[in-house]
């Protein structure tokens, strides 16, 4: 489980040295996706299979179906961690997310999500009401 956040940045490779804490969940391999409100989704290899298991199972006629399949199979980028625990997050991937050195890496319980620092304190203060004001029976089932 993936949890916290830290600060790291991107070497000038485009390379992510993951976090110490994160590494053995790792070891074996990475999914990076495109995930929602531009941050990227990085999941163990068998964390995206699981996660997407049923995308595969989905019938090809189901239009949101395919068009989920496309947008994050389509952009996916897999990777093994090198002796340095670091992964490459590809410039297509970079650009979406509008990522250059700085990073904010947030723990998200199934994944990790990759941040640009201004997009994530944007995000904070603008959700930050909303989580504060949920009802019981949203917590219940969250917690």
């Amino acid at each position: 489980m993936f949890l916290g956040t830290v600060t790291p940045r991107l070497d000038d490779k485009g390379r992510l040295a993951l976090p110490a804490k994160y590494r053995d969940e790792l070891t074996d391999g990475v999914v990076v996706t495109p995930g929602q409100e531009h941050c990227l989704f990085v999941f163990s290899r068998d964390g995206f299979a699981e996660r997407f298991a049923r995308l595969l199972a989905a019938p090809v006629g189901s239009r949101q179906a395919r068009d989920a399949t496309r947008f994050v199979a389509g952009a996916a980028h897999d990777d093994v961690p090198d002796k340095q625990g670091r992964i490459t997050i590809p410039p297509k991937l970079r650009t979406y997310a509008g990522l250059d050195r700085d990073l904010v890496v947030v723990g998200a319980m199934s994944r990790l999500e990759v941040w640009e620092p201004s997009a994530w304190a944007a995000y904070q203060a603008a959700n930050e009401a909303d989580f504060a004001t949920l009802d019981e029976g949203v917590l219940d089932e969250l917690f």
